[in-house]
């Protein structure tokens, strides 16, 4: 019998936005909207399908309005599109999306080059911002990218982001998310951080977005769900990056993340069918998969039962 363990926190899958920023190849529309059906099915609780960024800027996200309208309001349901503008959310909203992210840095530095504008900027647009998801009935996500590091700045205090979660423009967030940018937190780091935002701000469902770069991201993920975060994002293969924070790589692992967290929905069959997709999306966009636990179903420990035989790809 699969040892089910109780989860703590669910997982979003964020491979296609974040997991294909960086991409050497673009995917189809097609395929996007394929994997984002096949991930549903499988009992992934949510996905971030898309972004309102510039397609010029970040060309794998030039086609997010045309994957919102082929998905089923059921389906978009589950499903979040990165934001940073009030103008994004209408656009957005127009299309069909509820669920939104907006998204701001710690630092002036990176919000700057992610952005275009100060931190205090992006702070002061969140109202206008909510405002505009709940006109749709919506739910608006503050994500606070370079929360622990910056590429520019360095380390980040963590009073900057308290700051931001603790401003009263901020409180029509549903959720916070607070990003591990540049995957070089530790989980000593993380756990501090969110116990200082829980206990500094006002309560609501707090989420993790951890990269992997220096291979703390399930390790970090872990210590963000024990010290109250209720949600932990995740790309299948490791896929992901910032294009516009150097030094940044590929998400924690949606296969790994799973495996540690161990909802009682995933199972050695669901695991297998996970790196099947994993297999068949690489191959599209041409990277290589980073996955631990895709490596470990495949190893020749037979007597374990997380092994997989016969992996099969889309």
């Amino acid at each position: 019998m699969s040892r089910t363990f109780s989860p703590v926190a669910e997982l979003r899958d964020v491979t296609l936005r974040d997991g294909l920023q960086l991409t050497g190849k673009l995917l189809r529309t097609e395929r996007k909207v394929e994997i984002a059906r096949h991930l549903l099915a499988l009992g992934i609780p949510y996905l971030e399908v898309g972004s309102m960024a510039r397609g010029d800027l970040v060309p794998p996200m030039a086609d997010t309005l045309d994957v919102i309208a082929a998905l089923t309001p059921e389906e978009l349901a589950r499903c979040y599109v990165w934001v940073a503008t009030p103008r994004h959310v209408e656009k957005a909203a127009a299309a069909g999306v509820r669920n939104f992210q907006y998204c701001l840095s710690a630092t002036d530095a990176h919000n700057r080059a992610n952005i275009g504008r100060t931190t205090e900027a992006s702070v002061a647009a969140f109202p206008e911002a909510a405002a505009r998801a709940a006109d749709v009935g919506g739910t608006i996500q503050l994500c606070v990218a370079t929360a622990l590091t910056c590429p520019f700045e360095g380390y980040v205090d963590p009073s900057r982001v308290t700051a931001i979660a603790a401003d009263d423009r901020t409180a029509a967030a549903t959720d916070i998310v607070l990003a591990d940018t540049l995957g070089q937190a530790v989980p000593t780091q993380v756990a501090e951080l969110f116990e200082t935002v829980r206990s500094e701000s006002p309560p609501r469902r707090m989420i993790f977005h951890g990269h992997d770069t220096w291979g703390m991201g399930v390790a970090n993920s872990l210590a963000a769900v024990a010290a109250g975060a209720s949600v932990v994002d995740g790309a299948l293969g490791g896929l992901g990056g910032c294009p516009f924070a150097p030094g940044a790589s590929g998400n924690a692992s949606t296969e790994d993340l799973l495996f540690a967290l161990r909802p009682p929905w995933f199972t050695p069959a669901v695991l297998t069918e996970l790196v099947g997709i994993a297999d068949a999306l690489l191959a599209d966009v041409g990277e290589p998969g980073r996955s631990k636990a895709a490596q470990g179903a495949r190893s020749e420990a037979t007597a374990f039962e997380w092994v997989v035989r016969g992996v099969r790809t889309e």
